[in-house]
């Protein structure tokens, strides 16, 4: 078993080098104006029903 603090050395070393990775992706920028305004979002879910059930066959 490793000391705590190798572990988190490790940790650490293994961030960095998957932030490092992920800066030299290529990414696409697309460009956002008032010419394509976001969609309107919907309002919350409502709870399900408290009379919904489940229904059990045995086709046996």
């Amino acid at each position: 078993m490793l000391p705590p603090f190798i572990i988190e050395q490790i940790r650490q070393r293994e961030e960095k080098e998957r932030a490092r990775r992920e800066d030299n992706q290529p990414r696409l920028e697309l460009p956002l104006d008032d010419r394509y305004p976001s969609p309107a979002r919907r309002p919350e879910i409502e709870e399900d029903d408290p009379n919904r059930g489940v229904v059990i066959l045995d086709l046996a």
